[in-house]
């Protein structure tokens, strides 16, 4: 049995650093000072670097952009992304399948593995979860990021920006136990060195997993550490490095039974549970750096780099169809489904990213520019051996069942030698120039040139691809000051993304299709209500080529996806003791002009028309340090299928939760407590089209506590 002895370490390390520097917390004459209990603002982000090359105030982006501090992350026991997006109704779950890879969605398209999650502003691979440990900030931008991050989904950019070191000494330690046993300990410390020019930050972490599907078990460990290095008043050069290792044994989804009705089973049934079944491995690092040098206090130029790491070892015991029926995807009517014996070893992927701008401010005349020209390269090499996909069973035709599991034999052999399968090489150039044209009214033009070379080796039975093109994508918005605290905007951009990898059992299997280009308008209005509290309102349009598995069995791109939506948000502090987050999205969803009669005018799978989320924070009064909080989620019925024959029902979630600051032993402790999906509620959270379609059911009733430790 996995014990968190690492976290334990981490944890003891820094109570050591906490404890004695708490008991020297006397008067002068020894006696003890009397307890405070110490209850401050939750900050709310106002500024965002995600949605341009500057951090930037949100209410003057003309674009949606959303932002959780790591302050709301501790104060809503946020743990990964998918904890995160419970807050965010644009973000949805995209194949988000417990213990692989966190998968989400951004105005109903899916967003890119390889492209759209970012690490300040670097390209990481989301193959693997990305921690949280380490962030300072979790930046969503919804819609098309041509001019910001060149090649992405349509849907957005999710950029996790990394933490600092502080200016004085931070301690924090957080301990967690939720109700099926999961452990989780965490340890944050930063601050200056002797030599005030030097600064650290170190997070590390470990956490036993005991997930709400039975047997989907395991462990992760993460490290990391950031440094400052002050080397003059102009200059200053930054450098970071995480490593996270986690295993944890994979919950396939659920396939319709006769491929036409919703199963009923309860959402803590496991498919992956045959005796030989083993965890998903998955290894990930980064190493990063970042120099920027001040030449006047209005121009400066910053060249970052990082370089990321992923290796994955997959199996899965993996259900898929039914051969007494002859469905393929779909299972038996009585719940019977194939067991398919999965492997694949040493997946691997080393994305390099080089970014160099240069940024000021000057006038012509009567108008101020805000310029920010540079350069970007990126390069990834994916690596892969064929995989073992095949029926397990000596006879190669084992079955088992949702409602009463049979243990099976694996099948013989493993995936084979691992190679160089994907090389991606993009560089790109950008301009932006923001043009004060009076106190109100300011033009944002921007334009990203990139050049896309990717060369895929395939099996002996396709031909391999290779593509060398070059891209303009522009960018122009213009921002008017209705009042010095609102803003209207409206936007034109046009966004990049690589073609859709063609799934198992394609005839162009593991090809991924050429890049294709998406255009996007919107028009949106930004106000900061007051200080601590701020709204917004976007309206857009997005279209781009569809992607499907046509009637021979080939993946192809033809049509269109148009995607019409309505975002709204309400952040901040209410009143003195009420802190509130909404978030609302509306979405229309069509799929057009493919020429099928049982498409055109269809909805796309796994895309709510209505999603909402309300989150309220409420100070109680009377009890010093007593807050109690609340997050409902909605979420409208969902089209399983691209002819839209099956849908899922709309769903209704609460999550309740509390938290009480004190000092114990003289240590700022605040404890939580919260209990999601509080009426414990079935229902269906992810309605992939991925691999046939798969159905995946929201987690069920889950009591969790936590206690957190600052010095």
């Amino acid at each position: 049995m996995y014990k968190p002895s690492f976290a334990v370490s981490a944890i003891a390390l820094a109570l050591l650093q906490a404890f004695p520097a708490a008991a020297a917390d006397t008067s002068a004459d020894g006696q003890a000072l009397p307890e405070v209990v110490i209850t401050g603002a939750k900050a709310q982000a106002s500024r965002a670097s995600v949605a341009g090359f500057a951090n930037t105030p949100l209410l003057e982006t003309p674009a949606s952009v959303s932002v959780m501090t790591s302050l709301q992350m501790l104060d809503r026991q946020v743990r990964s992304t998918t904890d995160a997006a419970k807050f965010d109704a644009s973000l949805s779950d995209a194949y988000n399948a417990v213990g692989y890879s966190e998968q989400f969605s951004i105005r109903g398209f899916k967003l890119d593995n390889a492209s759209s999650y970012r690490k300040d502003g670097m390209s990481v691979s989301a193959d693997a979860q990305i921690p949280l440990e380490n962030k300072e900030r979790l930046e969503v931008l919804k819609g098309l990021s041509g001019l910001q991050a060149g090649v992405s989904a349509p849907g957005g950019v999710v950029n996790y920006v990394t933490k600092r070191p502080t200016e004085t000494a931070l301690r924090t330690v957080v301990l967690e136990e939720r109700e099926r046993g999961t452990l989780y300990g965490a340890a944050d410390l930063g601050g200056r060195f002797d030599d005030p020019r030097f600064g650290y930050r170190v997070n590390v972490a470990a956490e036993r997993l005991r997930s709400y599907i039975k047997g989907a078990d395991g462990n992760r460990k993460f490290v990391s550490a950031a440094f400052d290095w002050k080397i003059s008043p102009q200059a200053l050069l930054q450098v970071d490095a995480d490593y996270q290792k986690k295993s944890q044994v994979t919950a396939p989804g659920f396939q319709l039974l006769n491929n036409t009705t919703l199963p009923n089973i309860p959402a803590d049934t496991m498919l992956n549970n045959q005796p030989w079944s083993r965890p998903v491995e998955t290894t990930s690092s980064n190493i990063g750096a970042r120099f920027e040098y001040l030449f006047t206090p209005d121009w400066s130029a910053t060249v970052s780099a990082n370089q990321h790491q992923f290796k994955r070892d997959d199996y899965t015991a993996f259900p898929y169809g039914c051969t007494a029926q002859l469905l393929y995807p779909g299972f038996c009517g009585n719940g019977d489904y194939d067991v398919y014996d999965y492997i694949s070893l040493g997946e691997k992927k080393s994305p390099l990213t080089v970014q160099a701008l240069v940024q000021g401010k000057f006038s012509t005349g009567s108008i101020k520019h805000e310029f920010t020209g540079g350069a970007s390269l990126f390069r990834n090499s994916e690596k892969w051996g064929d995989y073992l996909y095949v029926q397990a069973g000596a006879d190669g035709a084992a079955f088992s069942n949702i409602y009463h599991p049979i243990m099976v034999a694996p099948a013989a052999g493993t995936s084979g030698p691992v190679s160089e399968r994907r090389r991606d090489n993009e560089r790109a150039l950008f301009a932006q120039d923001i043009l004060s044209l009076n106190a109100q009214l300011k033009l944002h033009a921007g334009a990203r040139y990139v050049q896309v070379k990717r060369d895929e080796i395939s099996d002996a039975t396709l031909p391999a691809a290779h593509t060398d093109v070059g891209f303009w994508l522009p960018n122009v918005a213009l921002v008017y000051s209705l009042r010095p605290n609102v803003s209207v905007y409206g936007s034109y951009a046009q966004g990049l993304e690589h073609g859709g990898i063609a799934p198992i059992q394609t005839t162009n299997q593991g090809l991924a299709l050429a890049p294709g280009k998406s255009k996007q308008v919107e028009v949106g209005v930004k106000a900061d209500i007051h200080p601590d509290l701020s709204a917004s309102v976007a309206l857009f349009e997005i279209r781009k080529g569809l992607e499907y598995t046509d009637a021979h069995n080939t993946y192809v791109r033809n049509g269109r996806a148009q995607n019409r939506g309505l975002e709204m948000s309400l952040n901040g502090r209410a009143s003195r003791d009420l802190m509130v987050g909404v978030s609302a999205t509306a979405l229309n969803t069509r799929q057009r002009d493919t020429g099928l009669a049982d498409m055109d005018g269809k909805r796309v799978t796994d895309v709510a028309a209505f999603k909402s989320t309300v989150y309220a924070d409420y100070a109680v009064p009377q009890v010093a340090g007593l807050s109690v909080n609340a997050n409902w989620i909605y979420s409208g019925k969902k089209a399983f299928d691209k002819e839209n024959q099956v849908f899922v029902p709309s769903y209704h979630v609460l999550n309740l939760g509390g938290a009480y600051d004190t000092r114990i032993g003289g240590v700022h402790t605040t404890l939580r407590a919260g209990i999601d999906n509080a009426f414990d509620k079935f229902y269906w959270r992810d309605v992939t089209p991925e691999l046939g379609g798969y159905l995946m059911p929201g987690a069920t009733r889950t009591f969790r506590v936590s206690a957190q430790f600052d010095l």
